[in-house]
């Protein structure tokens, strides 16, 4: 059986000394609004750096889940999977890519199937590097982009460390947005989506797949 993974701050690392991501290999999602646009390009004039990047591949695999998810109105969660970044002052948050597993999900809750943790182990150890689990993501299938009270439990109670954030995605609108705490509310965070110098900057056409497991109705 796999081992149980390192949740959240369960064990403390020293940050990354690295720089951000060049800026030629870096931009705004496409489906930020446009509110969400204007701060990005503020947050570029200004500061020039973000306090999260997510990479390519796994704002790929966010989206496809959400959407995948979103044609039979169900909800989509998982984890984010990445490294704390600092650079002279700077502080940042680097996700490399995703996690997830078998969920109990409906059109407006969701939750890890808890009698198949095991799977969820396993994809977390399978993941190829020395992971921090840096936040979470889910979606709102049709509804917007906004942390729900019970958004904002599970962000106190689980993801309350400085450096987590919660993406959420709307696959119907073609919405997503960034939050983190902020004393004991969620508030937007500006991100920035980055890829290496090596990688294509086109979309990726394949996509890992997960069972969804129906919510037993009360």
């Amino acid at each position: 059986m796999p081992r149980k993974p390192r949740i959240l701050s369960s064990e403390i690392r020293r940050a990354i000394d690295r720089d951000p991501p060049a800026s030629e290999n870096t931009r705004g999602h496409d489906w930020l609004s446009e509110e969400g646009k204007e701060r990005y390009a503020k947050r570029l004039r200004g500061k020039g750096y973000f306090e999260l990047y997510v990479s390519k591949q796994a704002a790929e695999k966010m989206v496809n889940h959400a959407k995948r998810f979103g044609r039979i109105r169900r909800e989509a969660l998982g984890f984010m999977l990445g490294d704390v970044c600092i650079s002279g002052r700077r502080r940042f948050v680097m996700v490399r890519d995703i996690v997830t597993g078998p969920l109990l999900s409906s059109a407006d809750r969701v939750r890890f199937d808890k009698d198949n943790y095991s799977e969820l182990f396993a994809e977390l150890d399978s993941s190829g590097f020395d992971y921090v689990i840096v936040g979470w993501y889910h979606s709102h299938p049709g509804y917007g982009c906004f942390m729900s009270r019970t958004d904002l439990n599970t962000q106190l109670s689980a993801f309350k460390e400085s450096f987590h954030s919660a993406i959420v995605i709307d696959p119907m609108n073609r919405e997503i947005a960034a939050f983190k705490l902020k004393g004991g509310s969620c508030v937007p965070l500006d991100f920035s989506i980055y890829w290496h110098d090596l990688e294509s900057p086109y979309p990726q056409e394949s996509v890992r797949r997960y069972r969804v497991v129906k919510r037993a109705k009360p």
